[in-house]
């Protein structure tokens, strides 16, 4: 089998601890070399998912029968957007663990093999009653989506109204909930409305998850230009030379500083 390379100071020990317990059914060894690759699909699932989804498989070889393992190789597996693949994963961890927390992201996978009325019927199940807070809101956010990609956009719009989105504190879940109800609103035509919550889900994201800068700027008929972009040069068709010496002038404004970062 060939394996990945995995820098020497990832020894294994970073993964939770819940994690360790389960790889204690292996022999020392494979656990250790399990819990590399599963360390490297942690450092790499946001940035660069196919090297995860490389890294995921490799744990999924040594220890297909660790919940763990399938949990992480369905996360990299939708991180490439392999959803029928992530379900199968996911769906294996859970009968594995017995737990529901999964049980979101195998709505949201039954709506990218093209299935959202099966996400809309699990939004509906007992399993939901038993997810947490966040689970909850999770549920709700693909519940909507899924409303959102049969064309029942008013439908969409009311899933979301909820206490959570009502309160003024700041969860975890925040800032994507309200970007959702503010794309919801923009779907059915209600502009000003989601101007006003596109400025919310801003307030709420300190960790820049959504593009809700980018939104507010496009509904205030605001276009950002690539400095470094060639085919940005001349929009207004203004020459780019000093009308006396000839001398090109586009460079001054570029080491001025006065560019949108």
């Amino acid at each position: 089998m060939r394996r990945l390379p995995i820098p020497d100071d990832v020894t294994g020990d970073e993964v939770d601890r819940s994690v360790r317990q389960e790889l204690m059914s292996l022999p020392k060894t494979l656990a250790t070399d399990v819990a590399r690759n599963l360390v490297m699909v942690a450092k790499l699932l946001d940035e660069e998912p196919e090297r995860a989804y490389g890294y995921a498989r490799t744990a999924l070889r040594l220890a297909s029968r660790v919940g763990a393992v399938r949990e992480a190789a369905g996360f990299a597996a939708y991180g490439v957007a392999k959803y029928s693949e992530a379900l199968t994963e996911f769906r294996a961890a859970r009968r594995m663990t017995g737990s529901v927390h999964l049980w979101p992201i195998m709505a949201d996978c039954e709506r990218g093999i093209g299935r959202p009325e099966r996400a809309l019927a699990m939004a509906g199940e007992p399993e939901v009653q038993q997810l947490d807070r966040a689970g909850q809101v999770e549920m709700r956010l693909v519940a909507a989506g899924a409303r959102q990609d049969l064309g029942q956009a008013e439908a969409a719009l009311v899933t979301l109204q909820s206490p959570e989105l009502a309160s003024t504190a700041i969860h975890p879940w925040t800032a994507r909930l309200r970007y959702a109800y503010a794309e919801a609103l923009l779907a059915v035509g209600r502009e000003d409305e989601a101007r006003e919550w596109f400025a919310k889900a801003l307030d709420a994201d300190s960790g820049g998850t959504t593009d809700a800068s980018d939104r507010l700027a496009q509904l205030d008929g605001i276009e950002f230009v690539d400095a470094l972009d060639p085919e940005a040069d001349d929009l207004d068709g203004s020459d780019d030379t000093d009308a006396d010496t000839g001398a090109d002038v586009t460079g001054a404004a570029d080491e001025s500083g006065e560019d949108r970062d």
